[in-house]
């Protein structure tokens, strides 16, 4: 039903009750006078006059009801905050009811500015924690990187697993937090796969994977911190559950990004919810090695730049997962 006819209908009902007066008062005079053999004239040019009456009052009624609609409706569509009183009260029941909404308005701007700043509060003290347990964490390293044995390199793979995790935190406030951190700009996407590649480099000697990547001339428009995030993420998923295996990074000539593996897949069931916060799926809660986070980070960071992300998976045989950057991409010829 468009609002028009909804105002009109609104209004009829608030003039139901003058109507039901007039039908009521003509009703009695109409019999008074019939009762008293009276010539019904009077009564008649009575009804008139308040027929007449009563729609100039109905016309006003349904004028006033029509600029107090489209206000309303210009206040439910602004911007929050832009709350204003030029809508006149016609009763004290609308009055009370809009100062009741004026104190619940001003009780969530409180808490909506206290929330914000205990959550600034909160980003401050994890990005210095990050950046203070880093050092460290560069302090172990340095020690031992002096002495290359296999224990060595076996706690510096645990190493850069604790400051990837590290890193995460912080990612993770920044990505629910409202303010926009954001820097777009033009980039070699061939650089940003190879430093993704680069950071994980360890870990594939570590794990014995191979990865095989030809690269490619394209640009991209883009964030580079949150893109680097989702490649390293998808990397870091295609070593751990592809021991001993190969890691493919394919760049195709619509600029769709794919990182592919031969490890033990993901199960059809568990595939609908790998992007869920906290879920880990079957093969995560066998190596209890998965805390459910890093692909949720990868989807809250692909939305952030808006660029879709999906994935494909046969259990034994690997996962692919795509990156479409053809929306925000700059090929050069």
């Amino acid at each position: 039903m468009k609002r028009s006819a909804k105002v009109f209908l609104d209004t009829i009902k608030k003039f139901s009750w003058l109507l039901a007066a007039l039908l009521i008062e003509n009703a009695v005079s109409f019999a008074v006078f019939w009762l008293y053999n009276v010539s019904l004239e009077p009564v008649i040019y009575l009804l008139v006059v308040d027929v007449v009456i009563l729609g100039i009052i109905f016309a006003a009624m349904y004028g006033r009801n029509i600029v107090s609609s489209s206000k309303r409706k210009q206040m439910k569509n602004s911007p929050e905050g832009e709350w204003r009183d030029d809508i006149p009260a016609d009763t004290l029941a609308e009055e009370d009811y809009r100062e009741m909404l004026r104190n619940v308005i001003r009780k969530l701007e409180t808490i909506e500015s206290s929330n914000s700043e205990e959550r600034q509060d909160m980003l401050e003290y994890y990005t210095t924690w990050v950046h203070q347990i880093k050092t460290p964490i560069s302090v172990m390293r340095l020690k031992l990187k002096n002495e290359d044995t296999q224990e060595n390199r076996e706690l510096l793979n645990e190493l850069f697993r604790i400051e990837r995790y590290v890193d995460m935190v912080l990612q993770y406030i920044r990505l629910d937090s409202d303010s926009s951190d954001l820097v777009i700009t033009e980039y070699r996407l061939d650089e940003l796969i190879k430093e993704a590649i680069k950071k994980y480099a360890t870990q594939f000697i570590a794990s014995k994977v191979r990865v095989v990547y030809e690269g490619t001339d394209n640009k991209v428009v883009t964030d580079k911190k949150w893109l680097l995030l989702i490649l390293e993420q998808l990397i870091s998923n295609a070593i751990k559950y592809s021991p001993e295996g190969e890691v493919r990074i394919i760049v195709t000539d619509k600029n769709e990004v794919i990182v592919k593996d031969n490890g033990i897949g993901i199960n059809p069931e568990d595939l609908p919810r790998i992007f869920e916060k906290g879920y880990t799926g079957n093969n995560g809660r066998i190596g209890m090695n998965s805390s459910g986070l890093g692909l949720y980070l990868s989807k809250k960071a692909a939305d952030k730049i808006m660029v879709p992300i999906s994935v494909k998976s046969e259990p034994g045989k690997g996962t692919e997962f795509t990156l479409d950057l053809s929306k925000r991409d700059v090929l050069v010829d």
